[in-house]
């Protein structure tokens, strides 16, 4: 691990200035990603700023009949929260599904969001990976791609975003609340939270350097049955070959996201319009233009199957 220097954030405003400041900064929590990439000389700040000590580790409603979760909630305290078990159990489902129990104690909601891929080219610095040293090459394209995207991909990059809560919140339609160095804040819809690799895979969201974030929003609860399906290689502390976070309505409308299978939480809202009428049509919308590996061509029958068990348990 390469030395750093570090401090203790007095304020979100003063830890996004000193982040502004201090070349080569990263936020430190519940440090469940980071510290694995640092001891892996994947990053190497020469920075941390811990963000414990701010008051952001809250879940209040909101005026709108919504929620209102701050960045530093463990997994585990929103998972088990009452009121999002009973409204957003989607949000539930998809966090248990996560990790395990002792990583969910420490990993937060924000740092959550941020977690960077578990692609094994990325982890293994003799490799090739734009997103490790943008220009390098991908090592995974035309390499063991059986865990990798088959949406918004491109030639620079094919790996998957983790993270299962992620996927849940992109189907709620949550917003990202942040300040920035100067002290302005701003709400970001999750849509556009998360990037495509394209040419720069190694930016993975839309936030500016030193931003920090400061609370996730949910929307009043959309109601209807809450499902998520994850499949994994074993029962646990596995990431998703896919999975489908699903809210479906008496009427057989909803909501449908992926993980797994993306560079982001993949949602298509036009294929949402073919719900009621089956996993075949959502899915050719949902995953149209998609170019999987012959490694993982499965996914794409597999997306498929599993949002037609989701589907069919929603309709009990």
């Amino acid at each position: 691990m390469k030395p750093f220097t570090y401090e203790r954030a007095t304020s979100p405003a003063a830890a996004a200035a000193a982040a502004a400041r201090q070349r080569n900064t990263k936020f430190i929590a519940g440090g469940t990603n980071l510290l694995d990439l640092m001891k892996l000389e994947i990053e190497q700040p020469e920075h941390l700023i811990d963000v414990n000590g701010l008051d952001l580790d809250t879940i209040a409603a909101t005026e709108d009949g919504g929620l209102r979760i701050g960045a530093l909630v463990r997994n585990t305290d929103l998972a088990a929260d009452a009121r999002v078990r009973r409204a957003y159990g989607l949000l539930t489902r998809a966090l248990v599904a996560g990790a395990s129990g002792q990583l969910r104690n420490k990993a937060t909601t924000a740092g959550n969001l941020l977690q960077r891929t578990r692609c094994p080219y990325f982890y293994d610095t003799n490799q090739a990976c734009n997103k490790r040293l943008p220009g390098s090459g991908c090592a995974a394209i035309g390499g063991f791609s059986r865990s990798h995207g088959i949406v918004g991909v491109s030639t620079s990059c094919i790996a998957t975003h983790p993270s299962d809560m992620a996927v849940a919140m992109r189907a709620l339609d949550a917003t990202v609340e942040t300040v920035q160095p100067d002290g302005k804040t701003r709400r970001i819809p999750i849509a556009d939270f998360h990037t495509l690799p394209g040419a720069t895979p190694h930016i993975e969201n839309v936030l500016a350097p030193g931003e920090l974030i400061t609370a996730v929003t949910l929307p009043k609860p959309p109601g209807g049955t809450h499902i998520y399906h994850k499949v994994r290689d074993r029962a646990s502390y596995a990431f998703a070959l896919i999975s489908v976070a699903a809210v479906v309505q008496k009427d057989g409308s909803g909501r449908v996201a992926l993980g797994g299978v993306a560079h982001k939480p993949w949602r298509v809202e036009a294929a949402e319009a073919a719900m009621p009428q089956g996993a075949k049509a959502v899915t050719a919308t949902l995953l149209a233009g998609a170019q999987p590996t012959g490694e993982n061509a499965f996914k794409v029958p597999l997306v498929e199957r599993t949002l037609s068990a989701v589907l069919a348990e929603a309709r009990g």
